[in-house]
């Protein structure tokens, strides 16, 4: 699900952590067997559950408005939040979800102010609260997805295992109103047009990129109500969006611990009918909050 103001925004991140477990790969090697390697990345993510509700990091997203050419439109809306990851069930991480739990600090710049907050500005702003993105590979949501293996990595990807996963369901692309309400704002729901590959170290079976995109382009309709209401054509074509998540390794001390961690997410919608945009997603300054209210930092 993804929204758009004049624009558009994705509100799920896939995402993938995984560390444990070793396999020594080269290009003579057969293919992994799917099932087996995806459980061991589940089992790795429901670990990594257990630490990341200990940590906290600073969130950076820079907002961009496009032209037909890719150029800017206008001013980039630059946003700075305090990000955490909370779960809905404290008792099992099997059953539980987990959430990106974010506190805006900042609009370009400075602190917020009732301009800065209108429905008009808003619309590619990521949610307070919203889904953690590493949920689709856990046991439970795998079969929601069908997987597929691609090969071993080359060149800078070399020691890297690839495969590709894209949405069973065939539910038809649809235009949604926005959750909030807002205007100016509205969602696309492509729930079978994506495609997504994965990059997972060979040795530790840590994800360690994710690329998503659209299959093909996409006619979304709109309701003759939003229309009017919002002001938009019968029709909003989705030629391209395509999303990149990288991760990076963060050492802390006392005690010592290395976690493969979010680096960056780049996103690009590329529309007819209404606003392309750039959206850039920046973590940095990761700290770790240990029992007796001690806060560390990496």
């Amino acid at each position: 699900m993804w929204t758009s103001g004049s624009c558009a925004r994705n509100g799920s991140l896939i995402a993938a952590f995984a560390a444990a477990a070793t396999l020594n790969v080269s290009a003579s090697q057969s293919a992994p067997e799917m099932d087996g390697l995806l459980a061991r990345i589940g089992t790795r993510i429901e670990t990594f559950y257990k630490r990341i509700q200990n940590l906290m990091c600073v969130e950076k997203v820079t907002s961009q408005q496009l032209r037909n050419d890719l150029s800017p439109e206008g001013f980039a809306r630059v946003l700075e939040y305090d990000l955490r990851v909370e779960m809905t069930s404290a008792d099992t991480i099997d059953d539980a979800d987990a959430n990106f739990v974010r506190e805006l600090r900042k609009v370009n710049g400075h602190a917020p102010r009732r301009y800065d907050l209108d429905d008009r500005n808003t619309c590619l702003d990521p949610n307070p609260l919203t889904p953690e993105p590493l949920t689709f590979l856990l046991s439970r949501n795998r079969g929601e997805y069908v997987f597929s293996w691609v090969g071993f990595g080359k060149g800078k990807d070399t020691n890297t295992l690839m495969f590709d996963y894209q949405p069973v369901k065939t539910e038809k692309a649809a235009f949604v109103e926005d959750e909030k309400g807002r205007d100016n704002c509205f969602q696309l729901s492509l729930p079978v047009e994506r495609k997504g590959r994965v990059w997972v170290d060979a040795t530790t079976y840590d994800v360690l990129r994710i690329e998503q995109r659209l299959t093909a382009r996409v006619d979304v309709r709109v309701p003759w109500a939003f229309q009017r209401k919002k002001n938009l054509p019968d029709s909003i074509v989705v030629d391209r969006f395509d999303m990149i998540t990288r991760y990076k390794p963060v050492a802390f001390q006392d005690p010592e611990e290395t976690l493969l961690l979010p680096a960056s997410i780049e996103q690009l919608a590329l529309l007819h009918g209404a606003q392309s945009n750039r959206k850039t997603q920046v973590f940095s300054n990761y700290k770790r909050f240990l029992t007796g209210g001690r806060v560390i930092k990496p």
